[in-house]
């Protein structure tokens, strides 16, 4: 019986990042309230401030997430020699996280990125990030054009997962098209 009430909190903490996340990204950041964020749950502020005081920490706490799945993928990556197979395996993955909670995370912070300026810590996880994942892919001796061909693939994950994307087609065919040449870059 005590997990029931430990699991229901989980999943009142996860769908506020949900609503919260959702929120950021399509209204800003800034424009965002607690108090819509609460409205849009159906609960109350207080309700809301038992699992979060401030939009920040929910931003925060998305932020973790988002980073905990990225640094999986860099120990992986890390755990074995960089081969052109794993680089390729490791862009797969890539694509794969940025189609989940990282992949909005990502978006939400660039699309308020003037915004959360006053959050440097954020921005400059989001692009510690990238950096770990470009790192990770190659030795330090790589070069030039190898590093920045890894670069150039990882971006390309990562802007064809944009959202109100100017390329269009739909989020599958911008995947699709990316991770194709993706592959093509990896060296």
């Amino acid at each position: 019986m005590t997990e029931t009430p430990t699991r229901r909190r989980g999943d009142t903490r996860e769908r506020i990042q949900e609503v919260a996340l959702e929120r950021f990204t399509e209204n800003g950041y800034d424009q965002t309230s607690l108090r819509e964020i609460a409205e849009d749950l159906g609960v109350t502020k207080a309700a809301l401030y038992y699992h979060f005081k401030t939009k920040d920490e929910i931003l925060e706490s998305l932020l973790g997430q988002a980073s905990t799945e990225l640094d999986h993928l860099v120990e992986w990556m890390q755990a074995e020699p960089s081969t052109r197979e794993r680089r390729l395996e490791m862009i797969h993955r890539l694509g794969d996280i940025t189609r989940g909670v990282p992949g909005d995370v990502m978006r939400c912070v660039q699309q308020n990125e003037a915004a959360l300026r006053n959050l440097g810590a954020t921005t400059l996880l989001v692009h510690d990030l990238k950096v770990r994942l470009w790192q990770a892919a190659l030795p330090e001796d790589a070069p030039l054009e190898d590093r920045l061909r890894i670069r150039m693939a990882i971006m390309t994950v990562l802007i064809a997962n944009k959202a109100d994307n100017d390329l269009g087609g739909t989020a599958d065919e911008r995947a699709s098209a990316a991770l194709a040449i993706a592959e093509d870059l990896v060296p």
